[in-house]
């Protein structure tokens, strides 16, 4: 028996624990006593709601202590937590919910909009759960309850016998193929991150207090504001707010965090800002994942503000960081080499391995690696090869075996960390009546991170301007996925067979030195 709750909750409590800080931040703080407790409610909530083993909790809400309470809780019974976007769309929220077959909805107040709009198409939809003081909307076929609530229930909520191998969480991904899928994680996989990077890579201690600017929606977030400090009796400062430079420094001053996580365009974000260079006074150890750290921005970053930042590459199907470089051992521009515990092959188009300094298909195995996505058996085949998964990533490895990143191996793009897939903007950029065509892709910006930009063919006789096609965009994606820049084009450049040759696009801008 293993339930990742009682590992990162109930054990330090039984320890002697439990008057260490579990979390804080604008949400409230909470004692390791005080977050069990929280758990424990939330657990007896969702069981007291007819949730069972297995079924799915779909959590639609800001970083929070009852969102932590609310992931814990469903693993607690051995039910499900589906953590995912608030930038999601209504239209995103319904086909994830429909995909998964939640049972509850929990949603945050200022997220209630598009949560209800979304539930409406969902029919497995049991129970809708929603903080603040206003009930929910819920359809006709499912009940309405405020969190707060729940959180009341006079239940135990004894944890459920789960097993290494049971499944704990969900965590969809666009990853290599587009559409959204989850990846299937089991309880076993999260004590796997805490006992390879956690502890051999970012060396967590007791006395850490983690902030990190990734949500807990991403697994890159989790791992940082859940697994991590509670693996160790730490404490997790969640902040709720969208990131910025400014509130991100009123986080630091005002909780004195001793880990930072963030990506690169972040980073680049907080270099470009006026903040004081003894923002990061407190902050021994600044991790960045997401996306490849250019060396740029690690060089000024630390004689800037003083902190060395690890780059690494994780993977969603991985539940965190598998490449990483080390404390005091960063060689900059690369993503370091394998974490402890994890296996790395770069490989030709045939599987064979390739030599030092050729470009490969980056192959990784692990105990954390997901089971497979649901429902989605054919992607599954070729994403999860036997004990390996195929990142996507192309690699090349330096004599030393430090790993280097050259790019995807598909179309896919990776901006402020989080995958955009170019058909989905391109779909949306051909619901313009003026736009014939369109394709799109990634640029580096000034700071040598990729942004999504986009070569549009007006239809005949349109005069449509930059401006009104990204305001399009906005409109109808989330804010991440809209191009940063839009060209217009006689036609787009395909093969013989018609297939868009979006490199051709890519490489003449970047040849031009066109920066979004």
């Amino acid at each position: 028996m293993f339930n990742a709750c009682t590992y990162l909750v109930d054990r330090h409590v039984e320890s002697g624990g439990g008057d260490r800080t579990a979390v804080t931040g604008p949400g409230g703080t909470l004692t390791y006593a005080e977050l069990l407790q929280r758990v424990r409610r939330m657990a007896s909530g969702l069981r007291d709601l007819g949730v069972r083993p297995e079924e799915r909790v779909m959590i639609y809400m800001a970083d929070s202590p009852d969102m932590l309470a609310l992931i814990l809780g469903a693993m607690r019974i051995g039910a499900v937590p589906v953590p995912v976007s608030t930038m999601m769309t209504p239209k995103d929220l319904a086909g994830v919910l429909h995909d998964s077959r939640a049972r509850v909805l929990a949603a945050g107040a200022e997220f209630a909009p598009a949560a209800e709009e979304a539930a409406r198409s969902a029919p497995d939809l049991a129970a809708f759960l929603l903080t603040g003081d206003t009930p929910p909307q819920a359809p006709a076929w499912a009940q309405s309850h405020l969190l707060a609530k729940i959180a009341e229930s006079d239940g135990l909520g004894d944890p459920y016998p789960t097993s290494p191998d049971s499944t704990a969480l969900w965590l969809y991904t666009s990853g290599t193929t587009g559409l959204p899928k989850a990846a299937v994680h089991r309880h076993a996989s999260i004590r796997s991150v805490n006992e390879t990077y956690g502890a051999q890579v970012l060396g967590i201690r007791p006395d850490d207090r983690c902030l990190s600017v990734p949500k807990l929606f991403f697994a890159y977030g989790i791992g940082n504001s859940c697994f991590f400090p509670l693996s160790v009796g730490a404490s997790a400062v969640l902040e709720p707010a969208r990131p910025t430079p400014a509130g991100i420094a009123q986080r630091l001053v005002a909780e004195r965090p001793t880990l930072f996580f963030g990506v690169p365009t972040f980073y680049a974000a907080l270099l470009s800002s006026d903040l004081p260079d003894d923002t990061f006074a407190s902050v021994r150890q600044a991790v960045s994942a997401g996306e490849p750290l250019p060396a740029p921005i690690f060089r000024r970053f630390a004689e800037r503000f003083g902190v060395e930042i690890l780059d690494g590459i994780g993977a969603t199907e991985a539940l965190h960081i598998f490449v990483s470089n080390r404390p005091g051992e960063v060689v900059p521009g690369t993503t370091g080499v394998p974490v402890p515990g994890y296996d790395v092959r770069i490989v030709d188009d045939s599987g064979a391995d390739v030599a030092a300094g050729t470009p490969g298909h980056l192959m990784v195995r692990g105990d954390s690696i997901a089971t497979g996505y649901w429902c989605r058996t054919d992607v599954t085949r070729k994403v999860f090869q036997g004990q390996w998964l195929r990142t996507g990533d192309t690699y090349a490895a330096d004599d030393n075996g430090h790993l280097r990143f050259l790019g995807r191996s598909d179309d896919m793009i990776k901006a402020a960390g989080i995958w955009v897939s170019p058909s989905e903007v391109e779909a949306r950029l051909l619901e313009h009546p003026d736009v014939a065509q369109a394709v799109v892709v990634a640029v580096p910006d000034g700071d040598g991170l990729d942004k999504p930009v986009a070569g549009i063919v007006r239809t005949e006789g349109s005069t449509v301007t930059e401006g009104e096609i990204i305001a399009f965009c906005r409109e109808g994606l989330a804010g991440f996925k809209r191009p940063r820049a839009v060209f217009f084009l006689q036609g787009l450049p395909t093969t013989a067979t018609g297939k868009i040759q979006r490199y051709v696009l890519r490489d003449a801008l970047r040849d031009s030195g066109f920066t979004p």
